[in-house]
């Protein structure tokens, strides 16, 4: 990460109190992280700050003692892995120094959210609710849903229920683990799902209430922190296809990376020459992890390719198996500890 991309970020990390009504001391303090996407967009290239977001949702008053902190003003099309270690040490460092705040939200745009959500899932060591929320609608949109999206975000992160859960994700008055939520539509507000699982809790009129938690590790208890770690290792994602020369693999694992995530066939089943490229690959010591383009249902290691040190993804999509891998391979290049790692993430 290049001095100039931290600097340039450090300077967007203005912090900006929003004034508080008479008694609102007695409310919980949660701190919104602005940085950008669709819940902040309006007509042209500019972009709605962090505190013009809450102060159109007037309600929010009645919540928390709501603070405003920018980190950046992007779509979520231009979120980056340096992107991400930002936020993560940057979420932690304000959860250790300052204990009076109850949670955190991130306004994220929807495109990269479950990312940027997961890999935060995996590196923010505090049990206080951490939600990413957005919206599919521009703030100028005539039925915007960003300013419900935000109140019930911010509900979620001042509820003491919500602590110990992960990261969490909130839209629509659903609230999902940022582990197993996908965006499954590109224009309905209702897109952001846990299909296989489902949701992890809801939101009412009357409060915040979960039905389930999720058991995978996360927070205090995944990987250890990101303490000295300045960049992220380099893992591309490589699709399979009917008839695939394996070009583009060999191609990455030419150009030095640190892994590779294939997106496979059905439970990880790939094209022969893949077979071929992931076995020679493997063999020089990078690591491959399958992951499948099917929606739902897990890759298990099994077979050939386990013995060759093949990853079995579980049933992470392929974005959300990059993430893991890039954390994994801080601490092994090994194929069985980071299968052990992928099990129990």
């Amino acid at each position: 990460m290049t001095q100039e991309f931290r600097s340039a970020c450090a300077g967007l990390l203005t912090f900006l109190l929003v004034s508080l009504p008479v008694g609102a001391q007695e409310l919980p303090v949660v701190r919104v992280i602005a940085t950008g996407g669709t819940i902040a967009s309006r007509p042209g290239d500019d972009q709605l700050t962090g505190s013009a977001l809450i102060e159109a949702v007037p309600q929010l008053a009645g919540v928390a003692q709501v603070e405003v902190e920018e980190f950046s003003r992007i779509g979520s099309s231009e979120m980056t892995p340096g992107h991400w270690l930002l936020l993560a040490k940057r979420i932690n460092e304000l959860l250790d120094a300052e204990p009076d705040i109850s949670g955190i939200v991130v306004t994220h745009g929807t495109d990269t959210m479950e990312e940027t959500a997961y890999f935060l899932h995996l590196t923010i060591k505090d049990l206080r609710p951490v939600v990413l929320t957005g919206s599919m609608r521009s703030a100028t949109a005539i039925s915007a849903d960003g300013p419900a999206n935000l109140l019930t975000a911010v509900r979620v992160a001042a509820d003491p229920t919500a602590g110990g859960r992960g990261v969490l994700v909130v839209l629509n008055d659903e609230i999902h683990s940022a582990r197993d939520v996908r965006k499954t539509d590109n224009n309905r507000i209702d897109t952001f799902l846990s299909a296989e699982w489902g949701a992890l809790g809801v939101v009412d009129s009357d409060g915040v209430t979960f039905r389930r938690s999720s058991e995978t590790l996360h927070t205090v208890q995944a990987l250890p922190s990101l303490a000295g770690v300045e960049a992220l290792p380099v893992v591309p994602i490589v699709a399979d296809f009917a008839g695939n020369d394996a070009m583009v693999l060999r191609s990455w694992a030419q150009q030095g990376v640190s892994g590779i995530v294939v997106q496979a066939f059905g439970g990880g089943r790939t094209s022969p020459e893949m077979r071929r490229a992931i076995s020679e690959i493997t063999s020089e010591g990078i690591p491959v992890v399958l992951a499948s383009r099917v929606p739902e249902g897990r890759v298990i290691g099994s077979g050939q390719q386990a013995e060759a040190g093949v990853v079995a993804g579980g049933d992470l999509p392929p974005h959300k198996a990059r993430v893991l891998l890039m954390l994994a391979l801080l601490h092994s290049r090994d194929g069985t500890e980071i299968q052990a790692i992928f099990a129990t993430h």
